[in-house]
């Protein structure tokens, strides 16, 4: 590990941990890199702007600079400070920055960067099931006899798990069925692969479930013992056939897929289904049919795959969406519950969650923004726009590594990385883990907690008994918050994460962990109002922007391998370059690519210019660009699900032109 140019410190070998429970010393090649020898720009010293430019400063200076900006937004209206933080944080930095945000700004204008992946998964959990809890556990893996991987490539973006998937496949009448327009690497180790319409997620999900019960193929006991809302359901199903046509698959495929959940099967889904604006319906969808078929006990289930290292913990402990422990927002006890646990008015916490990253950017009161592992100027949708609101904004920008929002900021506060801290992590499974320093802290960093601790007890005194809180003290009150609660975590220790290693909520005391949610002792309890599973009735609508004769090319974006989030740890040399994928016959009716293999991409939002990898997986009449660099959300939409908030990041129309012989490769035009 480096940081700086006269000083090489730090971590010179990564390996998994053989005795941790999960993950039994297995380990993602990228966070391995990342930890070892990332390529970013470390940022060393906190900066400060000055005539324009960003400039080397103490962190007296830079801390004194940013309570002063935002201390003025603040004295104007609790909304007009907006907070972005990030599901890269330990779960005491998430909760620590939540405390200061709802707290102490009182302001709606914070969201955790979960929106940006997890929201749809997120409200169709607590829509079906009432809690915010994926029901399977990692050991459903081995129990399950298809494992259905819909809209979710986790052979690039979650290769420990997949491991496990390809070790499970690999036994006797095992198989992994793939549901993604493109033939992806999952779909390449995959014995089948349904390949619907970009976009058409929904209507390929009705046309299963109404083929399941055209043919009777239901688990009517459960339905009866369990669930509510089926009837309703099946009122507005719409046939198989047009279903299947809608969606762009033959009914082969939905005769595959509904075969496939006739056995124990485990439906897992990733961003192909949550960031689009029927994401919620989508996701709903595909837990009615875990429902219909009675595959939600161990071994089956709805399985949704996190977006990033601790979204989990981040959605339990940051007081995003509910207050800590799955609260409910606007409940009044739990509110005052909140506020007395926390020493603060009841009337300052906000009365709602707030419109979602995409609307506060597009708000018109928010003065100051304070972003915390998180790089919105390249990660959120129509990406140009986001950049002009924050450049007419004061931004204070806490970040490992130079970004493209630490460029717009005003004051720059350099955190430690993971391999620099102390705390824990929640992963999707809902297992608690340590996260312990590898490594010293250089002298002009600070860790992501002590940074937060320190502006909110100096503009907020009552918040923090210091402003260098240690880790342990956070998460216990973290966790006494908890107590009671559907995400229980009052059991679990650093003591006990110490011995145990690892812990799954809920966990209401020192000897309890949770297992499969919501089925224990051959039967089944919802945390709903009736106590049953609810099933949904969304129905396929129109894409919100379709191809037509101006821009006839439907645009995707998606992980690859090397990169995660912005790609700022591994933006460097030829991993610099923007590569779009596009099907050879695409191209060569597109354009004239000979000189330089290049392609201009334009959306109505703005142009980028790339190589093209001529790639046969590709569907015909799409383009698939790397969601990790920093040009392509110049071209995705900022349409919204209307109940997650979670941007359209997965289809949008775009045109192909051959670029300007001047033009360099990604960049703008």
């Amino acid at each position: 590990m480096h940081r700086g140019a006269d000083v090489s410190y730090g971590i010179d070998t990564v390996r998994g941990d053989a005795a941790h429970p999960v993950n039994q010393g297995l380990a993602c090649a990228r966070g391995i890199s990342e930890s070892k020898d990332p390529e970013g720009d470390w940022l060393t010293q906190p900066l400060v702007r000055r005539g324009g430019e960003l400039r080397r400063t103490t962190w007296d200076i830079a801390l004194a600079h940013a309570l002063e900006g935002l201390q003025r937004a603040h004295k104007r209206a609790p909304d007009a400070v907006a907070v972005l933080g990030s599901g890269q944080q330990t779960n005491e930095a998430a909760y620590a920055l939540g405390k200061v945000a709802r707290g102490g700004f009182g302001t709606r204008h914070y969201d955790a960067n979960t929106t940006l992946c997890m929201a749809s998964a997120v409200t169709a959990y607590y829509q079906a099931f009432g809690s915010d809890a994926p029901p399977c556990t990692y050991a459903d893996i081995d129990e399950a006899e298809r494992h259905v991987i819909w809209g979710a490539n986790p052979a690039v973006a979650h290769p420990v798990l997949f491991r496990w998937l390809k070790r499970r496949a690999a036994e006797e009448d095992v198989e992994i069925v793939v549901v993604d327009p493109v033939r992806s690497e999952t779909a390449e180790n995959a014995e089948r692969h349904v390949a619907p319409d970009p976009g058409m997620d929904l209507a390929l999900a009705r046309a299963v479930l109404a083929r399941l019960v055209d043919a009777d193929r239901l688990d009517e006991a459960f339905l009866e013992e369990a669930t509510d809302g089926f009837d309703e359901l099946r009122d507005v199903l719409p046939d198989a056939d047009s279903a299947a046509d809608a969606a762009g698959v033959e009914m082969a495929d939905v005769d595959l897929l509904a075969d496939a959940l006739d056995r124990r099967a485990l439906v897992y889904w990733g961003m192909g289904v949550n960031q689009h604006v029927q994401g919620t319906e989508t996701a709903r969808a595909l837990i009615d049919l875990t429902l219909a078929t009675g595959n939600l006990r161990p071994g089956g289930g709805p399985f949704s795959l996190t977006g990033q290292a601790n979204s989990m913990g981040t959605r339990v402990c940051s007081s995003k969406g509910t207050w800590p422990g799955q609260r409910p927002f606007t409940d009044p006890d739990h509110r005052r519950t909140v506020a007395d646990h926390w020493d603060v008015p009841v009337d300052r916490l906000p009365g709602d969650t707030g419109p979602g990253p995409v609307g506060i950017l597009e708000a018109d009161d928010v003065e100051a923004v304070w972003t915390v592992a998180t790089n919105p100027v390249a990660g959120m949708p129509d990406a140009d726009t986001a950049r002009e609101a924050l450049e007419d904004a004061f931004v204070v920008a806490q970040d490992a590594f130079h970004t493209e929002t630490t460029a717009v900021a005003d004051v720059v506060l350099p955190a430690a990385t993971w391999g620099e801290s102390e705390g824990t992590t929640t992963n999707m499974e809902r297992t608690i883990s340590r996260v312990r320093a590898a490594t010293d802290i250089p002298g002009g960093v600070r860790p992501d907690l002590e940074i937060i601790a320190t502006i909110g007890s100096r503009l907020f005194p009552e918040l923090f008994e210091t402003g260098s809180p240690e880790p342990a003290a956070v998460f216990d009150e973290f966790t006494a918050l908890t107590a009671g609660t559907a995400a229980d975590c009052s059991g679990i220790t650093y003591e006990r994460l110490e011995e145990a290693h690892a812990v799954r909520w809920p966990a209401p005391d020192e000897t309890s962990a949770g297992g499969y949610r919501y089925y224990e002792d051959e039967s089944w309890a919802f945390p709903t109002e009736t106590g049953n599973a609810q099933f949904s009735t969304g129905r396929q609508a129109s894409l919100p922007e379709p191809v037509d004769d101006e821009f006839d090319l439907v645009l995707t974006t998606a992980r690859e391998a090397d990169g995660y989030n912005t790609g700022v740890r591994s933006r460097g040399g030829s991993s610099g370059e923007l590569v779009a994928r596009i099907h050879p016959d695409t191209v060569d009716a597109s354009v004239d690519t000979r000189e330089d293999n290049r392609v201009t991409i334009t959306s109505r939002r703005g142009s980028v210019t790339a190589y093209v990898d001529r790639d046969e997986g590709i569907p015909r009449g799409m383009v698939w660009l790397p969601i990790h660099r920093p040009a392509t959300n110049r071209l995705t939409l900022s349409d919204r699900d209307p109940q997650s908030k979670e941007p359209h990041f997965k289809q949008c129309a775009v045109r192909l032109a051959t670029p300007e012989a001047a033009l360099p490769p990604a960049t703008a035009d």
